[in-house]
């Protein structure tokens, strides 16, 4: 199974494409996609579209793997990030895609085995688990890749 991670947002979204080989868990592409914040937010959101889906035409993944959305204190944001992921899931959809949503804990323990796990815990796990991870990695990217390795663990 190849899967299409996705750490959602629409400032910085991190993105993975994980896949089963012989040897484990293999990445394939990780990067951090940008939008442009001076521009206003529906241009934002086209752009992250057109970003999604040529990564969804370039890897032609069987399935989206994302995280859910987690609320913290600013509303604004959080109304974002939730329009941000209806255009995500649409898209994958559109592309055949099989989709799979996944909490932060639920995340947390299928990386490091620990529920309540720092963001630094997470990333040297990620590290360990996943031998090719970019040195210069996001953190929204080891986020994406984590979101990645729950949904192989899940679905071996």
């Amino acid at each position: 199974m190849k899967v299409l991670a996705i750490d959602p947002g629409y400032d910085r979204i991190g993105v993975a494409v994980v896949a089963h080989s012989t040897e484990g868990e293999v990445l394939l592409h990780s990067e951090c996609l940008l939008t442009e914040k001076q521009q206003v937010f529906t241009d934002r959101l086209y752009s992250l579209g057109q970003q999604i889906e040529q990564l969804l035409l370039t890897h032609t993944p069987d399935a989206l793997a994302i995280e859910t959305l987690f609320f913290n204190k600013n509303i604004k944001t959080a109304i974002g990030v939730a329009e941000a992921r209806g255009a995500i899931l649409y898209l994958a959809k559109k592309h055949g895609c099989v989709i799979y949503e996944f909490g932060p804990q639920e995340i947390k323990i299928a990386t490091t085995g620990y529920g309540k796990s720092d963001k630094h815990a997470v990333i040297m796990m990620v590290k360990k688990l996943i031998k090719n991870v970019p040195q210069n990695a996001l953190d929204d990217e080891y986020d994406a890749i984590a979101v990645g390795i729950t949904c192989l663990a899940h679905h071996r």
